[in-house]
């Protein structure tokens, strides 16, 4: 992408590769970079730095924003902590989390209301994502349930802590809100920079969290980060998406200055603690968390010479000795991090993106799948006949909203046999044709409601369902009310719609489809078209699969891109 004059926004902006990146866009003179840091006063720090570094560029190229993007908006600068204290805020937090993706959650999001309002043409996000969702904790969230649930003390506070905590309604909920964000902003490119979790060491790292080898905490967080990575190939697969790319960093990332100074780990000073000889333990008995009589604060705090790593934390010359060593983690500096970003953000090829590594090297479509497949076809088709059975839908693949296609193209075909004949009908003929076939063709009902598919009669007023239901679907409760907002939804979702107005819908799409083939130009037999008169039968009959795949592609934009 062209980056003079563009609006880049780099989420973590004040990090060190955050302040890296920043620093090697301004070669490229962008109009504005938008830097945004967990806090304000990081936000504001990191812009006034580039102000100064940059003094000929307009101060106002500068941009600071700050906040948690993982929250509401009205929650952003509120602490994690003080959230799930919260028992109405904890509340609508796993609502947030483990709903469905309504317009009160997407537009109530701290990170979509960002990038709405800035409306840049490239993200760069830098925020460790995997961090801060794997940190969480849920190990130490479960056992603590466990722990109340023996006791006979549980409570819903514990639950809901649980429940905020899991991994992956959290990166789901994430990529969710980042897509629409995205997508919504016009945003033309998005970068991550991601994380192996372990600093390119396999399950043998010695760096844990106190906790046993490989630490378990530390293997959620590179779950996350393979689960995010997985996505945003996804992401990076759907029409109309942005570019989507990522580098993945496997090596210790170094570093950001060198000084002599107060020691802090997790933002604050470690206060001077000790012990006198005379007040020993008896290494006996019980051994208390808790237990700080005899310990002497001094006052003062933790001062040695040290090397900063920016947001993976600050190093003693041993530690940074140790884990930088050959065979450790090694080390990759911020900038060319930087400059692997920046190239790939302007067109270049660095052999660096996991998600075109990924393309590259997952296994697709074959020219011997797409042969058999017509034989498959060709067999089904003929054991139909034989049979005198229709196969049409199970509702084992899903979305029911497929059954639900198949079955009314079906219905279509019966009454109809062909694209001529149902387009000789109106809605209204078609739609009391439909239920004339399904009241008097009890297997034809029958197999409906048994895969669990509801029939909306033509009236819009009564239904008919067998013993299971797949929509609406139960989601922790017994009942729904049936109301027509409801109703219009579920019937898009999967119930089989005998209405009026629904048929006149099938209609429309008969309709385009014949415009669409008809628009070719005559006697056309090259490559050109994929929905040619061929592929329709010459419209003779009404082929369920094909119409829904067209529906899919046309009206859901569910379109493959890659083959």
């Amino acid at each position: 992408m062209q980056l003079k004059g563009s609006t880049i926004l780099v989420l973590g902006g004040w990090g060190l590769v955050g302040s890296a990146i920043c620093r090697r866009l301004m070669d490229f003179l962008p109009g504005k970079i938008v830097i945004t840091s967990l806090r304000q006063s990081e936000a504001e720090e990191a812009a006034e730095e580039l102000r100064q570094e940059f003094s000929d560029a307009s101060p106002e190229t500068f941009e600071a924003r700050w906040g948690n993007v993982f929250v509401r908006t009205d929650w952003k600068d509120i602490p994690r902590e003080h959230i799930l204290a919260d028992s109405d805020m904890r509340s609508r937090m796993v609502g947030d989390i483990i709903d469905e993706l309504d317009d009160d959650v997407l537009h109530s999001s701290a990170l979509y209301d960002l990038l709405l309002s800035v409306r840049p043409d490239a993200v760069i996000d830098c925020i460790n994502t995997a961090t801060a969702i794997a940190y969480q904790d849920i190990y130490s969230s479960a056992r603590s349930i466990l722990t109340e649930i023996a006791s006979g003390v549980a409570s819903a506070e514990s639950v809901e802590r649980l429940t905020a905590n899991m991994y992956v309604p959290q990166i789901s909920r994430h990529i969710q809100i980042l897509y629409r964000a995205l997508k919504d902003a016009g945003v033309e490119s998005y970068m991550k920079i991601g994380t192996s979790g372990t600093g390119g060491m396999g399950l043998n790292i010695p760096f844990t969290h106190s906790e046993e080898q490989p630490s378990r905490v530390l293997l959620a967080k590179s779950a996350v980060a393979g689960a995010q990575t997985l996505l945003l190939f996804l992401m990076a697969r759907t029409p109309d998406s942005p570019i989507v790319k990522e580098i993945k960093p496997s090596a210790a990332i170094a570093w950001k200055r060198i000084g002599f100074g107060d020691i802090k780990r997790k933002g604050r000073p470690i206060q001077l603690a000790d012990m006198l000889p005379e007040n020993a333990r008896a290494a006996k008995g019980s051994f208390r968390f808790d237990d700080i009589e005899g310990i002497h604060i001094s006052g003062g705090n933790v001062r040695s010479v040290f090397i900063d790593a920016g947001e993976n934390g600050i190093f003693s010359r041993a530690e940074f000795q140790t884990i930088s060593a050959l065979g450790q983690m090694e080390i990759v500096t911020p900038e060319e991090i930087a400059d692997a970003v920046v190239q790939e953000l302007r067109g270049g090829n660095t052999g660096l993106d996991v998600i075109a590594a990924l393309d590259g090297s997952v296994m697709g479509p074959t020219y011997r799948g797409g042969i058999l497949r017509n034989e498959a076809l060709r067999r089904l088709l003929a054991l139909e006949q034989q049979t005198g059975v229709e196969s049409v839908a199970f509702e084992m693949l899903g979305p029911p909203r497929l059954s639900k296609l198949l079955f009314e193209a079906n219905i279509l075909k019966r009454i109809a046999v062909n694209f001529a004949g149902v387009l000789a009908m109106s809605a209204q003929e078609l739609s009391e044709k439909a239920e004339q076939l399904i009241l008097a063709d009890r297997s034809l009902r029958s197999e409906m409601l048994s895969v669990g598919l509801v029939i909306l009669l033509a009236d819009g007023k009564q239904y008919l369902r067998g013993a299971e239901v797949i929509i609406p679907a139960r989601r922790g409760t017994d009942e729904l009310e049936v109301t027509p907002e409801n109703i219009e939804n579920w019937c898009r979702e999967g119930w089989i719609d005998l209405r009026p107005s629904n048929f006149a819908s099938w209609l429309d799409r008969f309709s385009r489809i014949q415009e669409e083939t008809a628009s070719q130009m005559f006697d056309e037999s090259s490559s050109r078209y994929s929905y040619n008169a061929s592929y329709w039968g010459n419209f003779s009959t009404i082929d369920e699969g094909n119409v829904a795949a067209w529906i899919f592609e046309r009206e859901d934009d569910g379109w493959r891109m890659k083959r």
